[in-house]
């Protein structure tokens, strides 16, 4: 699906006009053309970046096939940044979803494979209040991008509150299986702090200055986005390590029951040694025992076997071995 914004001498002119105008569009130099690709078909990708644009046939490819990192190259006549978006849910898997940017001097061309929460705030925010001035597709760039960090915080938010969970879980020793519940959070921790680092040296490079896609005047807003990265990133990994603790708390709690378990069947072993070893004894069937030819001598066996294993039973009871 294609859907663009026309903006003409910094003033919005209309939203979504048939894609065989964007061609005349596109050669007005008043004109800044915001154009979204979502979902698009082989058609569309060919009419947009191929047709319209004259997108490099790499950054065409690097956009059908997702890339596993952030990054960005730079072009004769335009940038092209991969960012990623979050989402998580406790009833959902944690997943990403890959956001193409090509920047140029006065277009922007965003490609996603999925519905991204940043690209639908854009335009709702166009929509709602089309007089706003837009000085720039830099600018609209870095709306995306901050909107893309400004949307982690839900994930993390119910990120947080699922390691919370599993915690409170371990402390109150619940029976339900935890680990692999502590397993898929790890995973997700890991696939976060996988994105979270190239996403942050990406806005760092761009604050930088090194490409003359940013203007000047725009690279402060660049290194905010950077330090919302860092801040983001340190707190996933106080979280990792919390996790880890919490595994760790899991594993001890596990050998403990299981220590407690051994414990009983130690206990419960122990109770019969008295029954074993007299009844040892007797079996032996000794030729010279005057015991094994006197009646009342079963009765006095019986009584100290009795005797002894409550006796023992008492004594394990008291030392809380049972």
């Amino acid at each position: 699906m294609i859907q663009s914004v026309v903006y003409r001498d910094s003033k919005f002119v209309a939203d979504c006009p048939p894609p065989e105008t964007l061609a005349a569009l596109r050669q007005d130099s008043a004109v800044m053309l915001w154009v979204d690709l979502a979902e698009p078909t082989a058609e569309e990708i060919r009419l947009v970046m191929q047709d319209l644009f004259a997108v490099h046939p790499l950054t065409i490819e690097d956009c059908i096939q997702d890339s596993p990192l952030p990054k960005f190259e730079e072009y004769e006549n335009y940038l092209y940044i991969v960012a990623h978006a979050v989402d998580y849910s406790r009833l959902e898997k944690f997943s990403t979803t890959e956001l193409d940017l090509i920047l140029g001097k006065n277009f922007l061309v965003t490609f996603h494979r999925r519905p991204l929460k940043a690209v639908q705030t854009s335009r709702e925010r166009i929509l709602r209040t089309p007089g706003i001035l837009v000085r720039g597709p830099d600018r609209f760039a870095h709306t995306l991008l901050d909107l893309i960090v400004e949307h982690f915080k839900p994930a993390l938010t119910e990120l947080r509150a699922e390691i919370e969970a599993i915690e409170e879980a371990v402390l109150a020793r619940s029976k339900e299986p935890l680990a692999q519940r502590i397993v898929d959070v790890r995973e997700d921790i890991t696939t976060l702090r996988q994105i979270l680092r190239p996403q942050r040296e990406l806005a760092v490079a761009l604050a930088s200055g090194r490409t003359g896609f940013f203007r000047p005047k725009l690279l402060p807003y660049m290194r905010d986005l950077s330090d919302d990265l860092v801040r983001i990133e340190e707190q996933v990994k106080s979280w990792s390590e919390q996790l880890i603790f919490v595994f760790r708390l899991f594993l001890n709690r596990s050998s403990h029951e299981t220590n407690e378990g051994i414990r009983v069947l130690t206990g419960l072993t122990a109770i019969t040694i008295p029954l074993m070893i007299i009844g040892s004894w007797f079996s032996m069937n000794f030729r010279n025992s005057p015991l094994l030819a006197s009646r009342p001598a079963y009765w006095v066996a019986v009584a100290i076997t009795a005797v002894s294993t409550v006796a023992l039973f008492i004594f394990l009871k008291r030392r809380k071995w049972l």
